[in-house]
């Protein structure tokens, strides 16, 4: 029962995280700004070269690619351009992207702080050398999580990492709509699709995790706890 009521609990935070972190994308500034111009549903294009990952790379700066300018987010796509798939290369430079941007490494130094208070793994310890542990835990956490989730899976099951803004709509609708995408993503067809490489792309990630923290650490808690996006960039 005890364990049960503690899986109950775990769950109910990652969905907490997974709204949390879905509304920081849709009320991001840029794509509010943007929400009058941008194609809900990109359209497929079966023709002509296909498209670099951020083909607006040089309009918005450093910001267009960070949530409240420290959160890596290449995946948010605000192009009113015509949808086009990414090739294999241009999906292992997005998860590369997020998870080697200066200010992921920033971000991996704060879970590991959280982790380091909640005593989650307190075979660590404390101090600077248990700080080291659990940022080296935190960083590859997000980093693995990344590659699996926009580079490998996409690749194998030909899925778009990419999250696409919603152009218009009130802020009920651009919320469900976020909240949504954790379900729900484009393959690289341009059709709507079960979000395989988000869903099963974390689970993996959290399994492989078990290799390098502690064996008195790898509760089942644990590992659900590193399925969501907090966890990585």
């Amino acid at each position: 029962m005890k364990a049960h009521v503690q899986s109950q609990v775990v769950l109910g935070n990652i969905f907490h995280v997974l709204v949390v972190f879905n509304l920081l994308v849709a009320s991001h500034p840029l794509a509010i700004a943007q929400q009058s111009s941008l194609p809900d549903t990109p359209q497929p294009q079966t023709q002509g070269p296909e498209s670099t990952p951020r083909q607006n790379d040089h309009k918005g700066g450093y910001g267009k690619h960070h949530i409240l300018w420290v959160i890596p987010n290449y995946r948010s796509d605000e192009s009113t351009a015509e949808f086009k798939p990414l090739t294999p290369r241009q999906k292992f430079k997005l998860a590369f992207d997020d998870s080697f941007d200066p200010t992921a490494f920033l971000v991996a130094g704060v879970f590991a702080g959280l982790s380091m208070a909640q005593r989650q793994s307190t075979s660590f310890g404390q101090g600077a050398q248990g700080f080291g542990k659990y940022y080296a835990g935190a960083f590859a956490d997000q980093a693995i999580g990344n590659m699996m989730t926009e580079a490998l899976l996409p690749i194998t099951i030909h899925q778009d990492p990419r999250y696409f803004t919603k152009g218009k709509g009130g802020f009920l609708k651009r919320t469900g709509y976020a909240i949504s995408r954790e379900v729900i993503t484009r393959n690289d067809g341009g059709r709507n699709t079960f979000n395989t490489s988000e869903l099963l792309g974390n689970a993996i990630a959290a399994g492989i995790s078990t290799a390098y923290y502690p064996a008195a650490d790898r509760s089942f808690g644990n590992t659900l706890n590193k399925m969501g996006p907090a966890n990585r960039s």
